[in-house]
């Protein structure tokens, strides 16, 4: 039997200082992490998930010393996974105020590490944070604050409700993401994000929107490879939920794209339905 798929999962991070965090012990150190949630998601699918930590400036190795084209080599695919903000200087823009500065560091990681799996033919798939994020690398911009600079738009993040927060979203006929869901033009999805695309990068095409109020909730590349993102947060979707898009057909094209580049790059036919499930 074929091994299981390698996703690799971008680090968040943790930064000593951070409001709320203890004053001792392990929040001392600049801690990297990968949300349980975020793994478990890939598990269920039949992949493993392995984290790619980050470097920053005072990181004993530094981002010249490696070569991100070797993580790109061993590993099937890369899922961006959801957090802190992208740093407006990121699309050249400089912070409306000092709470969306974001994170250049991860910013720079990640867009390198994007930039390593594209070059290598392997999927890309982000998640909130990973869509912007996404757009950002391919020449795209951002709004700083939706509630802000939209102030007739929807909510989208509700604090103290989290994922249990939810609206709408739309969409776009004939896209990849609509053939996901035959039948299907609407339905409701988790939102946690008060950021979001402004300026869509000039390769990708949007395939879903919030309806009440046209913000971006999925895009897709058009290049050669699989390169996409939804503004929601398809790990937090509980299957047997009865009011919230059921997230796994997502999950499944993903791994496809990542077997079947799996299968070319070792010069073998691509086998459909090959996706592993766990029982």
């Amino acid at each position: 039997m074929e091994s299981p798929l390698l996703i690799g999962v971008s680090a968040r991070i943790h930064y000593p200082g951070s409001a709320g965090m203890p004053s001792s012990g392990v929040w001392t150190k600049t801690v990297h992490y990968l949300e349980q949630s975020v793994a478990h998601w890939l598990l269920a699918g039949g992949a493993m998930a392995v984290m790619v930590p980050a470097v920053d400036a005072t990181s004993i190795v530094q981002r010249s010393d490696l070569d991100l084209h070797d993580y790109a080599a061993a590993l099937d695919g890369l899922v961006l996974q959801g957090g802190n903000d992208v740093a407006p200087e990121s699309y050249g823009e400089s912070p409306l105020a000092a709470e969306w500065g974001g994170d250049r560091v991860r910013d720079l990681y990640e867009m390198d590490l994007i930039r390593a799996f594209v070059a290598a033919g392997k999927p890309v798939f982000g998640i909130c944070r990973g869509l912007q994020l996404l757009n950002v690398t391919f020449g795209g911009t951002l709004w700083q604050d939706i509630r802000t600079q939209q102030p007739a738009s929807l909510d989208h993040r509700v604090p103290g409700r989290y994922e249990h927060h939810n609206h709408a979203v739309e969409f776009v006929p004939g896209t990849r993401l609509a053939g996901l869901f035959p039948g299907v033009t609407r339905a409701a999805a988790n939102s946690i994000h008060h950021q979001g695309i402004k300026d869509l990068a000039p390769t990708f095409d949007v395939e879903a929107r919030c309806p009440e109020d046209g913000v971006i909730e999925a895009v897709r590349w058009r290049g050669p490879s699989f390169v996409a993102g939804v503004q929601w947060h398809p790990e937090f979707h509980q299957p047997d939920h009865p009011q919230t898009l059921d997230d796994r057909p997502i999950l499944a094209d993903f791994l496809a794209a990542a077997r079947a580049a799996r299968q070319s790059l070792k010069g073998l036919p691509e086998q459909p339905g090959t996706v592993r499930k766990r029982a």
